[in-house]
């Protein structure tokens, strides 16, 4: 891939990183308010939003990985090439999913066979 794709990709990368650690920086901040609620139902309802906003957050903390592991992919020259055929993933979808490591047709693959896997099960 082109220097300036890859320079493009990276600052994507980056600037996706970025927006998931301060949305990260902002719950911390938020969860450490230890607000009393006289009723159960309201403390039940801030339970209920903290528990969910912990899923999304983890859901985060994944991608992050995944964002950082795309950015080593870029350093070490393998950004961008398919996992399991070794074809160049199209631009198109790595302008969609720029955390990806494989390309349309074994990730249509993929797909077709765990698919198979659960109606099996």
């Amino acid at each position: 891939m082109e220097k300036e794709r890859l320079a493009y990709f990276r600052e994507l990368l980056n600037e996706r990183l970025q927006a998931l650690l301060d949305e990260a920086e902002k719950t911390v901040t938020g969860m450490t308010n230890n607000s009393t609620f006289p009723d159960p139902t309201d403390r039940a309802n801030l339970e209920t939003d903290r528990n969910f906003e912990l899923r999304i957050r983890d859901r985060e903390r994944r991608l992050i990985l995944k964002i950082k592991e795309a950015l080593a992919r870029i350093e070490d020259g393998t950004f961008g090439i398919c996992e399991e055929c070794g074809e160049e993933i199209s631009e198109e979808r790595l302008k969609a999913r720029p955390v990806t490591t494989l390309c349309i047709a074994c990730k249509t693959k993929a797909e077709a066979e765990e698919k198979k896997k659960i109606s099996l099960a």
